[in-house]
């Protein structure tokens, strides 16, 4: 039988953060993991880092600055595609983008867009960590 991957533990404990919709733990814990890390997972965790921050934004109604780092997600993230690090990154790129369709629409970032909270993305590991 196959042991369960070991992930870094500041990885888990943002991805633990996002899930609970707290945003700006998350990024907190992500921007610690990635300022001392130099391997090639430094800009998937950029993105991530990214990703929470948009959400933030957008939950505090800041559509501007929700639009401008919803672009950036992707020129991180999809190189890392279809999965890295046990993430669906095709699969989590989709729900993003679900959840932020009518942020990236606006072409000012100007005006109320309401947070579904139905539509906020989850990270789900597979193989799911050890413990």
């Amino acid at each position: 039988m196959e042991s369960a991957p070991t992930y870094e533990p500041l990885y888990l404990d943002g991805i633990r953060h996002f899930n609970a919709c707290d945003y700006y733990e998350s990024h907190e814990v992500w921007e610690e993991l990635w300022t001392e890390y130099r391997g090639e997972a430094r800009k998937f965790y950029q993105g991530l880092i990214q990703a929470a921050v948009a959400l933030y934004h957008f939950g505090n109604g800041n559509i501007r600055g929700a639009r401008k780092l919803h672009a950036s997600v992707h020129g991180y993230m999809e190189p890392y595609a279809p999965r890295y690090l046990g993430l669906d990154v095709v699969g989590f790129l989709r729900d993003f983008d679900t959840c932020l369709a009518e942020v990236a629409a606006s072409p000012d970032g100007q005006g109320e867009i309401v947070l579904d909270p139905e539509l906020l993305p989850e990270i789900h590991l597979d193989p799911a960590p050890a413990g």
